[in-house]
């Protein structure tokens, strides 16, 4: 049996020495999310402009964990944990579950799904571990199932997972059903049949456009995606890559994989039920946000624009926290968008003599999986960036942003750090200087939304 993460905290000396080093913890194949999905099924440029243009097909099955959980308590273990308002959660719904430490910082968000009156499906990454750790550590009459990513698991998933997005994605998902598509409100899911095969169609929608997310067992998952695919041949339908799928995160103004709030006092316990090479254990920090206080690196619900799912009216960890975050708004969520001739100037440097900036990699720039990078205004630091991308179709480079309230304002002009100070531990990172890169603040998302209904900030 492997050592628990508070043992290996314990050996590293602090949490910010344990997460921002490369080292065996963080090669886990826990980190292997994407290694059933092609890179790029035809290319990633074509693949990121069929969401804006015609039909994008995204495969799921692969790299996230589910979390079945059935049982008398199911549904108030997931509100003792989540910020979530659950008064009229039923079976047929689904909401983004957020939970947070004591403390009010973030551990993650995922989406549950309701099955049935007892039988519930969490799907994600951060917040699967604590909702199982609690349910086998408290007094709940429920059980749980999971299903694990491809890094570690051994077969095929359980599901498949199929994400149809992109302005032409209902005209395609109208001809790839066997019947009429219904009426299904936004965060909702409903039974459908594609190829013969009764399946659960989710709506929601990555991009600005309203799309669904089809869920069934594996084994009909070659004869559903053959009919999504076949259906949208004349409008140009592309399969998304493991390059291109996780530059979907700025449009939907998602903040992805933030470094889980659990290296305070008070969590002890629970990492030392959390093994060293869990998910949450592998996970390593970068960027150019220096401070030897991880809980600097966290989020919280409110800057990572999770506020409109909070209800105070139930109990749950972190609550008090919480309150005052919604009251004094310190930081809120932004997009920041990249001024071009600066990134121009950051790419040209790979052909001067003179100067080495952090190497660029696209579409997805960053060199960690959480990379939090300072953002300043006079040199004082007011705010941190996060899921940093660049967008084909779109021809710039996006960040998202916890951001002071004060220079919240759409056309704010601040300054974005790249790359680390110093030697960096990671060996992706060569011997670089920083670079200042000029941005202007945008909203949140930053493309007109387009998916929303009435029911929209209930979900």
């Amino acid at each position: 049996m492997g050592k628990s993460l508070q043992e290996a905290l314990e050996l590293a000396g602090s949490p910010i020495e344990y997460v921002s080093t490369i080292g065996p913890h963080a090669n886990s194949d826990q980190l292997r999310l994407f290694q059933d999905l092609p890179a790029q099924v035809t290319n990633w440029r074509e693949e990121q402009q069929a969401w804006a243009d015609s039909c994008a097909v995204a495969d799921l099955s692969h790299h996230m964990i589910d979390l079945h959980v059935e049982g008398p308590d199911a549904l108030r273990l997931f509100s003792d944990l989540g910020v979530n308002d659950f008064s009229d959660f039923e079976p047929g719904k689904a909401k983004q579950f957020v939970a947070c430490n004591p403390d009010g910082y973030l551990i993650g968000d995922g989406i549950l799904f309701q099955l049935g009156e007892n039988e519930f499906n969490l799907v994600g990454y951060g917040p699967i571990n604590w909702v199982q750790y609690n349910l086998e550590t408290g007094d709940y009459d429920a059980v749980a199932e999971r299903n694990e990513h491809c890094g570690v698991r051994e077969g095929p998933p359980k599901d498949f997972r199929y994400q149809v997005q992109g302005p032409d994605a209902l005209s395609v998902i109208e001809e790839a059903l066997d019947g009429e598509l219904p009426d299904i409100p936004f965060f909702n899911f409903g039974e459908v049949s594609v190829a013969g095969h009764e399946i659960n169609a989710l709506r929601h929608g990555m991009m600005s456009e309203p799309g669904y997310e089809f869920f069934g067992p594996w084994e009909h998952s070659d004869d559903v995606l053959n009919a999504i695919l076949d259906a949208g041949r004349e409008y140009d339908v592309r399969r998304v890559g493991g390059m291109a799928y996780p530059t979907n995160v700025i449009p939907a103004a998602w903040m992805s994989i933030p470094l889980p709030a659990i290296y305070g006092d008070g969590m002890e316990e629970y990492r030392e039920w959390l093994g060293a090479d869990s998910f949450e254990g592998a996970l390593t920090i970068a960027g150019s946000l220096e401070s030897d206080d991880v809980s600097d690196h966290y989020l919280t619900p409110v800057g990572a624009g999770h506020d409109r799912f909070v209800d105070l009216d139930h109990d749950f960890v972190g609550k008090e926290a919480v309150a005052r975050q919604l009251e004094e708004r310190e930081r809120t969520k932004v997009t920041l968008v990249w001024d071009r001739n600066e990134t121009l100037d950051l790419f040209g440097s790979l052909l001067d003599d003179e100067r080495t900036y952090r190497y660029p990699t696209l579409p997805v720039p960053e060199w960690a999986l959480t990379q939090n990078d300072k953002v300043t205004k006079d040199g004082e630091v007011v705010g941190v960036a996060n899921n940093t991308r660049y967008l084909y179709w779109e021809r710039n480079v996006f960040s998202l942003c916890a951001i002071d309230s004060e220079f919240s304002d759409p056309g704010t002009e601040l300054t974005l750090v790249w790359g680390q100070a110093g030697e960096s531990a990671n060996p992706r990172v060569e011997p670089h200087e920083q670079k200042e890169i000029s941005v202007t603040v945008a909203p949140a998302p930053y493309f007109e939304d387009k998916r929303k209904t009435a029911d929209y900030t209930n979900a």
